[in-house]
């Protein structure tokens, strides 16, 4: 036989009931005085709905009555109840749509609301729409509201900003909100004049150096606001100055890192390179000398082998030979000694980025750096330098106990950039660049996604290194053997500006062996194609 069900009262004294989990978080003053006038002259004429909890029962519906009813007769009035055991989701879903139904409640009391309910559904939010019945338009705009701060809530819930202020506010991060709210509120913004003041301090997307993938989705581009609500920012800007900023300032850095380090590399080039090159820039200056080096270096260039009693009849072209066959070969490894600083300082920016822009792998980096060993390696000043920035203005003066009060108080965003330029900071600073090359390895980073051969790194290398180069590029084979030994022939400089800008040739997606992480030249990755390219025989296949 079924459990007989337990028999509860229709009438409860106040003191034996206590607060639910209400989603309404604000009670109007004056409609809270007007319900306490008309309970001590009617009483309560709809029953409050509660469930038990414990010894005691728990509002379900009815929290404005409990008030009102405690304040006009104390707390051993009884008062008229319906109790009904019921599980959390089922008395969530009960107080919202009594709240709903009732009395509206306030766009951030819905927000609250939305959450909790989106994680009843587990993010399945369709459901939770469906559940709450909303437009799915409803849900999302309500959620975003939800990242509002305390103090904007509150603000908005005592109608001293409007909802548009509100909206607008949705899209700065939050541990700005509160300086923007006191901004408008001390001001007597309108949403029109609000909407202005956070146009003059966002950021213009269009106009952005770095990759601006994560972009797309990010809550502070303006175009999801736009998506969103009504009341917007002009669509394209970042509304994060602080994200913005960082972003610039690495790629920025990086340009600054590669220059520094293509500028000493070429000053630091071996003497025969010096030696050889000085040659090529004396050629005017020397007829006899330029006239013997040309000659050696078509011999060279086309496998030729100079006979018939050379090395009697002509000093020098015996000299210069002599020269040449003293020359190290030229090899992948050999240019990749050349340009280790240069190599070495490109893979690090590249990994900084790719761990700045995943967090998942900024995860990863401090997780193996820390169990490694390795984490102290990161210069306290790379980060100490900038915690204003990534934290807040007043971090650096904040005492430890401020600090961690700090931290713990970032918004999830925030927190993981904070997380991501770790990660990029240990890319940089790592000793050992080993370390630098399995974490790109496993991340897949491409440095052919940032970097492209160019005039500063041409320049580094001697002119057999420069055709190696040219010939594991395809430059060669493009060009022809003739065309290029002409090219060869003339000055460094030239030779250069005419890899560079060869007719029909794109050094795009080109990474010579010098470059890579195992010293094997990288091709241009071959396109995909996409469903629509398919030839119709492959489909019907």
């Amino acid at each position: 036989m079924d459990a007989l069900q337990p028999t509860y009262p229709t009438t409860l004294s106040l003191s034996r009931i206590v607060k639910g989990d209400n989603p309404r978080r604000y009670f109007d003053r004056k409609k809270h005085e007007d319900l306490v006038e008309s309970i001590r002259l009617r009483g309560i004429l709809q029953p409050m709905l509660l469930r038990p909890k414990g010894d005691s029962f728990s509002i379900v519906a009815g929290e404005r009555r409990y008030r009102a009813a405690l304040e006009a007769y104390g707390p051993e009035t009884q008062v008229p109840v319906v109790i009904r055991e019921m599980t959390d989701q089922e008395a969530l879903e009960a107080a919202i749509a009594e709240n709903d139904d009732r009395d509206d409640p306030s766009e951030t009391e819905q927000a609250d609301a939305a959450v909790r309910y989106l994680a009843a559904c587990q993010g399945d939010r369709p459901e939770a729409a469906r559940r709450l019945g909303w437009s799915r338009a409803k849900l999302d705009r309500r959620l975003a509201l939800a990242d509002l701060s305390d103090a904007v809530k509150l603000a908005l819930d005592e109608r001293r900003i409007k909802v548009g202020h509100a909206e607008l506010l949705a899209a700065v991060p939050g541990d700005k909100q509160d300086k923007a709210l006191e901004t408008i509120l001390t001001a007597g913004l309108d949403v029109a004049k609000t909407r202005e003041l956070l146009m003059r301090v966002t950021q213009n997307l269009g106009s952005a150096c770095f990759d601006k993938t994560e972009c797309i989705t990010c809550p502070f581009n303006s175009g999801t606001q736009r998506a969103l609500f009504e009341t917007h920012v002009d669509e394209g800007h970042c509304t994060n100055p602080t994200c913005f900023q960082l972003k610039t300032e690495a790629v920025e850095q990086a340009r600054l890192e590669r220059d520094e380090r293509a500028a000493a590399g070429a000053s630091a080039a071996d003497p025969s390179a010096v030696d050889h090159d000085d040659a090529d820039q004396d050629d005017a200056d020397d007829q006899s000398t330029s006239s013997a080096d040309s000659q050696e270096r078509s011999a060279n260039d086309t496998g030729e082998t100079e006979t018939g009693g050379a090395t009697g009849s002509n000093p020098t072209r015996s000299a210069s030979s002599a020269s040449a066959a003293q020359k190290p070969t030229v090899t992948a490894q050999s240019i990749a000694r050349r340009t280790a600083d240069l190599r070495e300082a490109t893979w690090r920016t590249a990994l900084a980025r790719a761990i700045a822009g995943n967090a998942s792998h900024a995860h990863t980096t401090i997780l193996i750096a820390a169990m490694s060993g390795t984490l102290s390696q990161i210069k306290a000043e790379t980060l100490t330098s900038r915690a204003g920035l990534l934290v807040g203005a007043s971090f650096p003066d904040l005492d430890y106990q401020g600090k961690i009060a700090a931290i713990r108080a970032l918004p999830d965003r925030q927190a993981e950039i904070v997380l991501s330029v770790i990660g990029a900071a240990y890319a940089k600073d790592v000793l050992t660049f080993g370390h630098v090359a399995d974490l790109a390895r496993v991340f897949e980073v491409d440095l052919r996604d940032s970097w492209q051969v160019d005039k500063a790194f041409l320049d580094r290398y001697t002119k057999d290194e420069l055709k190696f180069i040219a010939q594991e590029c395809g430059l060669v084979a493009h060009v022809g053997e003739k065309a290029f030994a002409k090219l060869l022939a003339s000055k460094k400089a030239d030779l250069i500006t005419g890899i560079l800008n060869r007719i029909g040739f794109d050094w795009a997606g080109r990474l010579p062996s010098a470059m890579t992480l195992d010293c094997t030249y990288g091709p241009p990755p071959v396109p995909v194609a996409r469903q629509d390219d398919v030839p119709l025989a492959d489909l019907a296949a």
